[in-house]
């Protein structure tokens, strides 16, 4: 079965990547907004303006990469069994009858996807449709999941 340890440090090392990229951006455009050829040249320039907008919704972006990283963080990986409710840091295996798909419910990081031992793992979050289907039901329980391409009937084929 596939590592949940892996799982979290491939998904932290993603997250810090992307604050490392998010802060480059944000201090580039940050200099933009301040650097003296940025300055008005009239009432209807607004370069400057533009460029703070741009610098605040960055700096936003980097305060919420920081809290995701610190939520990645602290958490602490448990083993889950069969008779065990789905939560936080479950790694469950779906059948919907065509294939087996892994998603790992982590506080932060939805939406990526890492690949551990050559099986791919989707992150979701307890804020996603398909997270809220999962938590709190156990192995073997059937489920319907709403996804963008529609309803899915499957069942619950493992949990760790």
């Amino acid at each position: 079965m596939t590592d949940k340890r892996e799982i979290l440090k491939l998904l932290r090392e993603r997250v810090h990547a992307d604050l490392a990229v998010m802060n480059a951006a944000q201090r580039t455009v940050v200099e933009g907004a301040t650097h003296e050829e940025n300055k008005p040249e009239n009432d209807k320039d607004t370069r400057a303006l533009e460029q703070s907008y741009l610098a605040r919704g960055q700096a936003l972006r980097v305060v919420e990469l920081q809290n995701e990283l610190g939520q990645l963080k602290a958490l602490e990986l448990r083993a889950f069994t069969a008779q065990t409710a789905i939560a936080l840091g479950a790694l469950v295996t779906i059948d919907d009858g065509k294939e087996l798909v892994r998603y790992f419910i982590a506080p932060a990081g939805g939406g990526l996807r890492v690949t551990v031992e050559g099986v791919e793992v989707r992150v979701v979050t307890p804020q996603s449709p398909i997270a809220r289907a999962l938590l709190g039901k156990r192995e073997g329980d059937d489920l319907e999941l709403r996804t963008p391409q529609g309803v899915t009937e499957c069942s619950i084929a493992g949990v760790v």
